[in-house]
């Protein structure tokens, strides 16, 4: 049984050390962003080699209350965007 939920899609990913990364797309089923404070992508994975799935993610969850996207830990911006941030990537999206 296959699922189908409507969720903000990753508009890109400049993350391309991110094992979800294909041709600066997202391509996990669906990801997680941040601590409470801070709008990290949770499900980066640092790693040379890339997943094989065509589909492109969506925003699952959102645990940085403190963004005006944030409604019920879920993300209400139409589309997001994620570029690499120290040794981890962020959801540039993220507005106070």
């Amino acid at each position: 049984m296959k699922i189908t939920i409507e969720m903000p899609t990753i508009d890109a990913c400049s993350a391309t050390g991110c094992a979800y990364n294909v041709e600066h797309k997202c391509h996990a089923r669906a990801i997680t962003i941040g601590g409470t404070t801070h709008p990290a992508c949770d499900t980066f994975i640092p790693a040379d080699q890339h997943v094989s799935r065509a589909e492109p993610a969506g925003v699952g969850a959102c645990k940085v209350v403190g963004c005006r996207h944030n409604r019920n830990l879920e993300c209400e911006a139409p589309a997001i965007e994620v570029a690499p941030h120290a040794m981890h990537a962020d959801c540039v999206t993220f507005e106070h």
